[in-house]
C-alpha cells in the first residue's frame, strides 16, 4: 500500500524535491536563532558591543525574509501538489467505478461511493502534501537541536532523551486505538451520506405519502450513530493529544529543575541555560509536529485504504484478450440459458431458455412480472453474464466480443428512464456525443419532441433539473427515445419504452419506432399490447420458461395463455 501511495508522486518529482529542499532550508534557518541569541547574550551584551548586536540582528532579518519566501513556496506549491495528487487519485477511482459491473452497484450505496470520491480523497490530499515535508522538518530540527543540546550539556540532554522515549512509547501505543476509531468514523460517515442521498433523492415520494416524520426518525438514527463514532474518535484524540502535551510539559519542568540546579552547581551558566531552553523548544516542536503528522497520516491512510479496497474490486465482465470486432447485424440466439442474480440462492430468474431472433425481426416478450423479461434484455449487452448456456449475436458468443463494440451496437431504452442534470440537448447527445445540431434536431423530430423543445424559452439549452424533474414522464421517455434515434444501433431493446406516453403520442412514436426498426433487430418488452400486436413474433413467458410463441393472431387463435392475458383486465383497454 505504501509503495502504491508513493507512486502518485512520480508526476510531481521536481515539485516534491523542491518542496522538501525548501522545508530543509527553512528548518536550518530556524536552528540559527538560538545560536545568534546565545552569542548576543554571552558576547555582545556583556561587552556592550552594539555593532555585533545590529550585525546579528541583520543576519536574522535576512534569514527571516528568506524563510518567508521558502514558507510561501511550501504553503502554495506544496498544497497544489497535494491537490494535483488528489485530482489524479479521484480520476483513477472515478474511471474504475465506470468499469465495475452492474452487480457492484446493486450492492453498494450511492452515498458511500460519493464519500469515497470526495472527503476520503481530500484527506489523502492533505496527507500527501504535509507528511513528507513535516517528517523532513521534524527530522532535521530534531537531530540538529539534539546535537546542539549535547554540545551545551550532555547530562541534561540524555535526561531529556530518556523522557522523550517515554513520550514516543505513549504516542505509538495510542496511535493504534486512534486508527480503529478513524475507520469506524469513516464507515458511519459513508452510511450518513448514503442515507442523505437516498432521502433527498426520494423527497417527492416522502411528501406524497406524508412520511416526513418517519424519514426524520430514520435519519436521526444514522445521525446518532455518526455522532457516537465521533465521540469515540474524539476520546482517542483527546487522550493522544492531552497525554502528549502533559508529557511534554513534564519534560520542560524536569529540565527547568535540573537546569536550575546545574546553574547553582556551576555546571552550566545562565546564558547557556537560556540557549538550552530555546533549543528545547526547537527540540520539542518537531516532536509535536511529528505527532500531529501521525494523526493526519492516520486519517489519510484510512482514506487510502478505502481507495485501495475499491481499486481491488475487479470487474468480472470484461472484454476477452482477443476480442471480436465482427460487424453486428442483429441475429440473436439464446441457447439453454440459465441466470440467477445470486447463485447462492439457487433461485434462477431464467432457466434453460432457448429461442432465436433473426436480423430485422421485431420480437416481443410478454408475461407476468418476475418472469425475467427485463433480465433477458440485460444479458444481450452483457450487463450480466449467464450462469449456464450461451447468448450469441451473429453466431458469436457475446463474451467473445469487445465489450464497447457490442454495447455501441445496441440501443437500450430502459423502463426506468434516467435523465442527467443538465440541458435537454446534453441528455439527448448522450446517445451520440459527437452529433451535430442537425442530427439532434432530426432525432427529436422522430421522437415527436421537437415541437415541445421549440416552445421553451431556452429551447435545447433548457435545464431539466435533477433526474429531469422539470419534464413530464412522457417527455422523459421521448428524450430517451431521441437518444436511441441518434445512436441508430443495429439492435434495439425497448423495455416498456412507451409506457409513460398518452395514446396519441404513443401512436406517433410507435410509427417512428417501426421506421427505425426496419432492417434492425428489435426486442420489445411491454404490457401494453398496442406496442406488440404487429410484432413478427411474440414470446410468452412464465416462471417455467416459454409457454408459447407466435404472432398476435396465431396466439389468439390458440386460445392459450396469451389469449387469457389478452382477455384479462390488464389488456381490455387495448
Amino acid at each position: 500500500m505504501f509503495k502504491k501511495f508513493v507512486g502518485y508522486y512520480k508526476n510531481y518529482k521536481g515539485l516534491l524535491i523542491t518542496d522538501l529542499l525548501c522545508a530543509l532550508l527553512a528548518s536550518g534557518i530556524d536552528l540559527l536563532f538560538p545560536m545568534f541569541t546565545s552569542s548576543i547574550l554571552k558576547d555582545a551584551i556583556p561587552n556592550k558591543n552594539v555593532v555585533m548586536i545590529i550585525t546579528f540582528s541583520s543576519y536574522l532579518l535576512i534569514c527571516y525574509i528568506i524563510r518567508m519566501g521558502l514558507n510561501s513556496f511550501l504553503h502554495y506549491w506544496g498544497h497544489m501538489m497535494g491537490a494535483n495528487i488528489e485530482k489524479d487519485i479521484r480520476k483513477e477511482l472515478y474511471s474504475h467505478y465506470q468499469e465495475l459491473d452492474y452487480k457492484y452497484f446493486d450492492t453498494h450505496k450511492v452515498g458511500a461511493i460519493m464519500t469515497n470520491l470526495t472527503s476520503n480523497i481530500r484527506e489523502i490530499s492533505e496527507m500527501s502534501h504535509h507528511t513528507p515535508e513535516d517528517l523532513l522538518i521534524s527530522f532535521v530540527m530534531f537531530i540538529g537541536s539534539f546535537i546542539i543540546l549535547l554540545f551545551i550539556n550532555v547530562i541534561l540532554t540524555l535526561i531529556l532523551f530518556a523522557l522523550l522515549i517515554i513520550l514516543l512509547v505513549f504516542s505509538f501505543s495510542r496511535r493504534l486505538k486512534m486508527a480503529k476509531a478513524f475507520r469506524e468514523n469513516r464507515l458511519y460517515h459513508s452510511e450518513l451520506n448514503a442515507g442523505i442521498e437516498s432521502s433527498i433523492g426520494g423527497i417527492r415520494l416522502t411528501k406524497a405519502f406524508a412520511n416526513e416524520q418517519e424519514q426524520i426518525e430514520k435519519f436521526q438514527k444514522t445521525n446518532e450513530n455518526y455522532a457516537k463514532s465521533w465521540k469515540s474518535n474524539y476520546k482517542q484524540m483527546t487522550i493522544f493529544q492531552v497525554g502528549n502535551e502533559f508529557l511534554i510539559s513534564i519534560m520542560n519542568l524536569a529540565i527547568l529543575l535540573l537546569g536550575g540546579y546545574f546553574v547553582i552547581l556551576e555546571k552550566i551558566d545562565v546564558a547557556d541555560l537560556v540557549s538550552y531552553f530555546l533549543y528545547i523548544n526547537f527540540f520539542i516542536t518537531p516532536i509535536r509536529r511529528f505527532l500531529n503528522t501521525l494523526e493526519q497520516t492516520q486519517q489519510g491512510m484510512s482514506g487510502f485504504e478505502k481507495f485501495v479496497e475499491v481499486m481491488n474490486e475487479k470487474p468480472t465482465i470484461v472484454s476477452p484478450l482477443n476480442p471480436s470486432f465482427k460487424e453486428i447485424k442483429g441475429n440473436i440466439s439464446f441457447k439453454d440459458v440459465s441466470f440467477a442474480y445470486e447463485l447462492d440462492d439457487n433461485n434462477y430468474v431464467i432457466q434453460d431458455l432457448t429461442f432465436e431472433i433473426r436480423r430485422g425481426q421485431m420480437i416481443a416478450l410478454v408475461g407476468e412480472t418476475g418472469v425475467g423479461k427485463t433480465t433477458i434484455s440485460k444479458l444481450i449487452p452483457r450487463f450480466y453474464d449467464v450462469n449456464k448456456g450461451v447468448v450469441e449475436v451473429d453466431g458469436v458468443n457475446v463474451k467473445d466480443y469487445d465489450l464497447h463494440h457490442l454495447r455501441n451496437n445496441i440501443g437500450h431504452v430502459q423502463q426506468d428512464v434516467f435523465i442527467f442534470y443538465g440541458t435537454i440537448k446534453e441528455n439527448i447527445i448522450f446517445g451520440k456525443p459527437d452529433a451535430n445540431e442537425e442530427e439532434v434536431k432530426k432525432a427529436c423530430q422522430l421522437a415527436f419532441l421537437d415541437d415541445f423543445i421549440v416552445s421553451l424559452e431556452k429551447g435545447y439549452d433548457t435545464l431539466v433539473g435533477e433526474r429531469g424533474v422539470k419534464l413530464s414522464g412522457g417527455q422523459k421517455q421521448r428524450v430517451s427515445i431521441a437518444r436511441l434515434f441518434l445512436k441508430n444501433p443495429a439492435i434495439l431493446i425497448l423495455d416498456e419504452a412507451t409506457s409513460s406516453l398518452d395514446n396519441k403520442t404513443e401512436s406517433h412514436i410507435q410509427k417512428s419506432l417501426e421506421n427505425l426498426s426496419k432492417e434492425k433487430t428489435t426486442l420489445v418488452i411491454a404490457h401494453r399490447l398496442s406496442t406488440i400486436i404487429n410484432a413478427d413474433k411474440i414470446i410468452v413467458l412464465s416462471k417455467k420458461g416459454i409457454v408459447e410463441s407466435g404472432t398476435h393472431n396465431e396466439l389468439i387463435q390458440k386460445q392459450g395463455y396469451y389469449a387469457q392475458l389478452y382477455l384479462s383486465e390488464g389488456f381490455k383497454d387495448e
